[in-house]
């Protein structure tokens, strides 16, 4: 399949939709806020659009959430039905279902795992409902879904390893690493690419946990960590993203430790909070993870209720940030 790769910048402004402050608490049902926009279902008929979000388990999430319902909105010519699942796979696959027995017009799903969804992909292929993935992959055969937009998640791991690799790889480093929601395609894919990225250095990695990509989950695993191997026997922590990174600050220092100095933090997703802990010097380098993935979904929904050729797999590529970048860019980061 074609690849099409756009920068973080050019998927802020990929169409010229007005992003708008939206509620992003799970559970919500009903069509987002108004923006003005021309991307959207035009002038024609409106198109029902069902969204199967993962949850609200982060402020990634939340801006995702959000860049959702600003492109999906009414002036834009859409009617979103909105479901966050909480990280409940079952209940995810329930509200697909549910959109199905709703005769949307199309739906949009972001995926908790990766496995589990060929039954229900054809049944909404059956139904004439098309599929579009958004941020996360699935393992079903592509002919079950009309498009995939998202970030290279193998690639912002590599790009984290590749750091790690350089500051780190010469000097016998110990890691223990915060993983994401087992089974995503996140949480697999960075972990793959952080590995190959670091093979053949001095890090070694002496544990590995999900902290399901939630603060308190994050502090709780490093809570773990620490109390089974001491800070001192802790060099480096790999955050498959920034709010479990934010948690193992909180239990870094609870333990009278500094973090960034006494135990060095690498993160995946660049929102606001972990921005501003890596000026602050608590986190040391971060690789971008862009949510504002709405125009393009929006675009693609459109092209395919049309007929148009849409491109089946359009990668966004991501920044990656130090101290330096992080504080140029901060003042003017939307999420």
């Amino acid at each position: 399949m074609k690849k099409r790769f756009l920068s973080g910048m050019a998927l802020a402004g990929a169409a010229a939709f007005a992003l708008t402050a939206c509620s992003s608490d799970g559970g919500d049902t009903g069509s987002s806020d108004a923006a003005s926009g021309d991307g959207g279902g035009g002038g024609g008929d409106t198109i029902v659009v069902g969204f199967a979000q993962t949850g609200s388990e982060s402020g990634w999430r939340s801006a995702n959430t959000e860049s959702m319902k600003t492109a999906f909105s009414e002036d834009n010519g859409f009617e979103l039905v909105f479901n966050a699942a909480d990280n409940d796979t079952a209940a995810q696959i329930a509200a697909v279902r549910g959109f199905i027995n709703q005769g949307v017009d199309a739906i949009v799903i972001a995926p908790i795992v990766e496995d589990g969804w060929d039954d229900v992909l054809t049944e909404a292929a059956d139904a004439g409902i098309p599929v579009i993935l958004e941020d996360r992959t699935v393992s079903a055969s592509e002919d079950l879904y009309a498009a995939w937009i998202g970030l290279d998640f193998e690639e912002e791991g590599v790009k984290a390893g590749e750091w790690a690799a350089e500051m780190y790889g010469d000097e016998e480093t110990k890691m223990v690493v915060l993983e994401g929601t087992t089974g995503s395609a996140p949480a697999n894919d960075r972990a793959t690419g952080f590995d190959a990225a670091i093979e053949g250095t001095m890090i070694e990695k002496i544990d590995s946990q999900t902290g399901d990509f939630t603060r308190d989950g994050g502090k709780s695993v490093m809570e773990g960590f620490i109390q089974n191997y001491g800070v001192d026997n802790i060099d480096l922590v790999y955050a498959h993203n920034d709010d479990m990174a934010l948690g193992a600050i909180e239990a870094i220092e609870a333990a009278g430790a500094v973090p960034g100095e006494d135990i060095k933090i690498i993160s995946i997703d660049a929102v606001h909070d972990g921005m501003q802990a890596l000026v602050d010097g608590k986190i040391n380098y971060i690789v971008e993870c862009n949510p504002l993935l709405g125009d393009l979904v929006a675009a693609a929904v459109t092209g395919v209720i049309n007929g148009d050729d849409v491109e089946a797999v359009q990668y966004v590529e991501d920044l990656a940030f130090d101290q330096a970048a992080a504080e140029a860019a901060l003042p003017d980061r939307k999420y």
